[in-house]
Order: C-alpha cells, then structure tokens, then sequence
C-alpha cells in the first residue's frame, strides 16, 4: 500500500503513484502531464477532454483520445464551430467516444464562443491564472495536492464569464495540472522539473 509518495516505476525510477497502474499512464504522465501546453486549439482539446473526464477515470480519456481527435476535426476550434445538430447525432453515435449529449453540447457550444475569440485570446486567458511557481510548495505525497485551487477557482470563473461550460475549479485545476500551469509531480518523481 502506497503511502502516497513516489514509487518506483518500471525502469526503476520514481514516478507519481498515480502513473504505475497502466503502460499508458507511465507514458502520458512522463511524457505530457505537467508540461507547458501552448496554442489555443491544443488547450482547446485539453479543456473538452478534461470536461469529458469528469465523473470517469483518466485513462477511460487518454485510451479515447485518438476517437476524440477523429470525431471532433482533431480540436480544431473553427471546424468543430461548425458542426451541426447532424454531427452532434453523429457524435451521440460513436463508440469512439464518450456519449453524453450534454458534454458533446459543450464542445461544440464552446468552440463557438471560443470561434469570434482573436488569435492567442484562449491562450492568455488561461495562462494568466498560471501562479508563481515561487509560491507554491513542493509535494512530497498526493496528500499534499489540491483538487482545487483560488486561481483554479479564479480561472473556471474567467472562463463562465466568457461563455465557456463544463468548466468548474475541479476541471479548470486538472487542465491547468495537465498543461504545465503547475508542476504537480511530487518532490522526488523523476518527471518534476521536466519542462523547466
């Protein structure tokens, strides 16, 4: 039973315990998660896939997401700004896929927002509420990680005012987790650091 501190992955070195149980999660955790994600279609596909995670597990996502990027015109905001209630039924239609009409909606909804947005606009909205990583403690266990946090709260509000949906503390918190906006890996996982 893990204490919630670093364990060792398959090669030896320590990892966040939360990456061990699959070959997948070992990859995306060493690879993507807590690295600086830039370019508002890619933080585009990060906020959906982290809307879509919700109330499921991680790896039901990351197993998807190649589905994903085929269904949704690989997160392009403008091509998913265009689709119809056709594709919407098309969506609801896809094994590929998780089906559920109200985050599909979402998805679609924002990209529309997201649409009369200027170039960059996505981008610096989220990256304004990235905090001095000079302010935050270093964790040594998951204990010491937080679900949520004021600039994720700050973030997710942000966001609602614009029009953006599926996007509470908890979601905004994990995509700012996932695209490097804070550095979540604990203190001796081989991985913390990595995208400085």
């Amino acid at each position: 039973m893990s204490d919630g501190t670093a364990l060792a992955g398959p090669d030896g070195a320590p990892r966040c315990p939360w990456a061990l149980s699959t070959a997948d999660y070992v990859a995306y955790h060493d690879e993507e998660w807590g690295r600086p994600v830039h370019g508002d279609d890619a933080l585009y596909e990060r906020l959906c896939l982290e809307a879509f995670q919700s109330g499921l597990s991680w790896i039901t996502i990351l197993r998807r997401r190649e589905g994903f990027r085929a269904a949704f015109a690989g997160f392009r905001i403008a091509d998913v700004a265009a689709f119809t209630d056709a594709d919407k039924e098309r969506l609801l239609a896809d094994p590929g896929i998780i089906r559920n009409r109200a985050k599909i909606e979402a998805t679609v909804a924002n990209a529309r927002v997201l649409a009369e947005w200027s170039p960059g606009d996505l981008d610096a909205l989220i990256w304004s509420h990235a905090p001095d990583p000079a302010t935050r403690q270093v964790p040594k266990t998951l204990a010491d990680v937080p679900a949520v946090t004021p600039e994720s709260t700050a973030l997710s509000k942000a966001l609602k005012k614009q029009g953006i949906r599926f996007v509470g503390p908890t979601t905004a918190y994990a995509l700012m987790q996932a695209c490097g906006l804070v550095d979540d890996h604990l203190e001796t996982c081989v991985a913390r650091g990595a995208s400085l």
